[in-house]
């Protein structure tokens, strides 16, 4: 594009330790690290520099809440605009939120999971939709999700464009679909190549089926590779490494895991038979259900309890967008569970709906000001045994944490977030609780 020749020295702009991150052309770029890892920065950068040096390319910007783009990867673009000197070159524009380079007409389309319609009718006004940046891509707990989001992309390309999906995110949770499917070594898909880095690691997969020589990119970053960290954050993650190893492993270098502040830390995952426990002396069936719709999942939690014992197994799971109530009561039959006593959160219009189509045995929540840590404090006096089918409680349970005040402490309060089988558990076991321990005002 003749008319942003402007004369830059990349590793002055971007830095170093990027390199195979930078010119990798397979169809998935992940990169999962650390905060300060300059990842969301960089990844920024090569955007706006490879948008503009070929013309015909259009990017997807997608995160699962469309309201959280304006103070994430909105404002890294907007950051490497500047950075790269060619704010003359660029329309930004925030209603609706969208970026177009005035030259040539190319566009950076922002879209959230909460507006499914939204990405499927995208149609560019001049050249080809070829990349995608998923931003935090562990907010997206559904591997289904990703795998419509990528059909996206398709059709014949002009020689020099390539399709590809970049996905950043820091590595909360050991679980989640996207450890298995771009980090964990899998035979069939090819033969894994793995590079050690002085300050992290590169994954390879060859895949002699595909085309392009290289699919995937698997790489993780840590603060070590931003050579721009101030010297306070450098300084954080030294008391951090000193004084909470534990956190530090995740949050400062990249690795999978569980950040501190979790919430319920007597759990495992296994694989138990679900009769056998059933048929023991004691236990009893907790159901609980936590309506949603479009940006929350409505969510099923089916267990097996044993008061006595302090043991609670989690069996089965029901978690999904966009659910009416005569969708939930369709599914919930399907499951087999229609005739269970299921506790579903205080939505009275709801439950009425769904015991008149024949859910009798629903029942309301109790609710007041203290029944959220009063669950809780009832519930982490138990083991809780998770079947390895129930991913979403899996994931949950490992992301649910103790929400943090303005300078970075604890409070005694859950964060707004995985907490939706979180939620659908406590009232499943209420009744096993002891009622003083609610409060009702």
């Amino acid at each position: 594009m003749t008319a942003a020749k402007n004369k830059i020295y990349l590793p002055d702009v971007v830095g170093k330790h990027y390199k195979d991150f930078w010119h990798f052309k397979g169809r998935y770029r992940v990169c999962k690290g650390s905060r300060a890892s300059k990842k969301s920065k960089t990844t920024a950068l090569w955007f706006i520099y490879n948008l503009m040096k070929n013309p015909d390319a259009n990017l997807l910007v997608i995160r699962k809440i469309f309201r959280t783009m304006k103070d994430s990867c909105f404002k890294e673009l907007k950051w490497a605009i500047n950075r790269l000197g060619v704010a003359q070159y660029w329309n930004v524009k925030e209603s609706p939120l969208e970026m177009t380079c005035i030259p040539t007409g190319q566009t950076i389309y922002f879209r959230g999971l909460d507006d499914p319609l939204k990405i499927t009718s995208i149609t560019v006004e001049t050249g080809y939709l070829c990349w995608g940046w998923i931003e935090e891509a562990y907010e997206i707990m559904n591997e289904a999700d990703f795998d419509i989001l990528d059909e996206s992309l398709r059709g014949n390309l002009p020689e020099g464009l390539f399709y590809q999906w970049t996905l950043t995110f820091n590595p909360w949770n050991q679980y989640h679909w996207i450890k298995k499917r771009f980090f964990d070594v899998n035979e069939k898909d090819g033969e894994e190549i793995v590079e050690t880095l002085s300050s992290g690691t590169v994954k390879r997969f060859y895949d002699e089926e595909i085309d392009e020589s290289v699919d995937t990119l698997a790489i993780t970053t840590t603060y070590l590779m931003n050579e721009f960290i101030d010297k306070q954050t450098l300084a954080m993650f030294k008391r951090m490494k000193r004084l909470n190893p534990r956190r530090y492993n995740v949050a400062g270098m990249g690795n999978w895991g569980i950040v501190d502040g979790v919430i319920f830390e007597k759990w495992i995952e296994i694989l138990f038979d679900i009769d056998e426990v059933r048929s023991r002396a004691g236990v009893k069936s907790c159901f609980g259900l936590d309506f949603g719709y479009t940006n929350d999942p409505t969510a099923l939690f089916c267990g097996l309890i044993d008061p006595k014992a302090k043991q609670l197994w989690v069996f089965d799971e029901m978690y999904e967008y966009g659910m009416s109530n005569e969708a939930i009561f369709k599914e919930v039959s399907r499951m087999g569970y229609v005739k269970e006593r299921i506790i579903a959160d205080n939505e009275p219009k709801s439950i009425d709906r769904l015991e008149l189509l024949g859910m009798f045995n629903i029942r309301k929540a109790r609710k007041g000001k203290d029944s959220i840590n009063a669950g809780i404090d009832f519930l982490q006096d138990f083991e809780i045994i998770v079947h390895p089918r129930c991913v979403n409680f899996l994931t949950e349970i490992s992301n649910y944490t103790w929400g943090e005040d303005k300078s970075g402490r604890k409070i005694n309060k859950p964060i707004d977030g995985f907490n939706h089988l979180m939620d659908a558990m406590r009232y499943a076991v209420e009744s096993f609780s002891k009622p003083s321990s609610f409060s009702f005002d």
